[in-house]
C-alpha cells in the first residue's frame, strides 16, 4: 500500500501545511495585540462618594427619635400645604410634623422662616443627624430637609413625589444648598 496515493497523506500535503496551524495562531495574536481593551464607564454605585463626618448629636435620643420618624413617613405623597400623614407633606410641613410629634417642638410653618429661626448655622463638615438643611438659589430659600447622617436627608420634594432620601451631593442639592441649622440643643 503506497501512502503517496490517498489524500491527506503526509506525502500529498504541501510542505507549508504543516506550519499553517502556528502561522494563524501568530496572526491572531497580532492581531489582538492592537486592539485597546476599553473598560466600561463605573456604574453609578462604583462612583467614589463623598466622605462624610459623622458628628455625635447634642442630644442623641431626640436627633434618634426624629430620624425614626422622618425615615417612617418615606413613601407619604407631597402635597403642597400638607402637614400630615394622611393629608400628604410639603417640605416644611414634614420638617414641623416630625419635630412636634417626637419632641413636642413647635417649629416655624415655612422653609424661608425655618431658615430665619433661632439657633447656630452649622458649617457642612459639622452637620449631624437632625440638622435642618436649606436649599433655594439667588440667596432665595426655598426647601427644607433633615439630615440623616453620611450625607443624605429626608425631605418632601415636590408636586407629584413622595416623601424620600436624597444625597446631598446628587446634583441639583449640591447645586442648591443653601446652608444648615441645628434646632436640638
Amino acid at each position: 500500500m503506497n501512502a503517496a496515493h490517498y489524500p491527506g497523506s503526509p506525502s500529498t500535503m504541501p510542505a507549508w501545511r504543516g506550519f499553517a496551524p502556528v502561522v494563524l495562531a501568530c496572526l491572531l495574536l497580532a492581531a489582538c495585540g492592537h486592539e485597546e481593551v476599553r473598560k466600561p464607564p463605573p456604574r453609578a454605585s462604583q462612583v467614589p462618594q463623598r466622605s462624610w463626618p459623622q458628628v455625635r448629636p447634642e442630644n442623641p435620643e431626640a436627633a434618634n427619635a426624629v430620624l425614626m420618624r422622618a425615615i417612617s413617613l418615606v413613601g407619604t405623597p407631597y402635597r403642597w400645604g400638607g402637614n400630615s400623614p394622611e393629608g400628604g407633606f410639603d417640605c416644611s410641613g414634614l420638617v414641623n410634623y416630625v419635630f412636634r410629634d417626637m419632641l413636642d417642638l413647635r417649629l416655624p410653618r415655612t422653609s424661608r422662616e425655618l431658615a430665619a429661626y433661632q439657633g447656630p448655622r452649622i458649617p457642612t463638615d459639622r452637620l449631624a443627624a437632625a440638622d435642618l438643611v436649606f436649599f433655594g438659589s439667588s440667596g432665595s430659600v426655598s426647601h427644607v430637609g433633615i439630615y440623616v447622617g453620611e450625607g443624605r436627608f429626608v425631605h418632601a420634594p415636590s408636586t407629584g413625589g413622595t416623601v424620600r432620601l436624597d444625597r446631598l451631593d446628587g446634583p441639583y442639592w449640591r447645586d442648591h444648598y443653601s446652608g444648615a441649622k441645628r434646632v436640638l440643643h
